[in-house]
């Protein structure tokens, strides 16, 4: 008997909010999207294991680590 086990990891896009980047200084929109990374059995997400919020510069690309709860004050404000 084997088991077919693994780890997969999937992007949502959250939303956009207009604030000024910490790279570059310009004020453009910033993308807010969640990473959750879950074990997989058989090909099906069973617990996730970690779940992480990154804000990304559409002007210059630069992508920053943020809390859930920097992520949801974005959103809303």
């Amino acid at each position: 008997m084997f088991f077919i086990f693994g780890l997969r990891t999937k992007v949502d896009r959250s939303g956009v909010a207009q604030r000024v980047c910490r790279n570059c200084g310009n004020h453009a929109a910033q993308v807010i999207s969640r990473r959750s990374t879950k074990f997989t059995l058989f090909f099906v997400p069973l617990i996730p294991i970690r779940t992480s919020y990154v804000q990304q510069c559409t002007f210059c690309g630069a992508q920053y680590d943020i809390s859930r709860a920097e992520a949801d004050r974005l959103l809303v404000g």
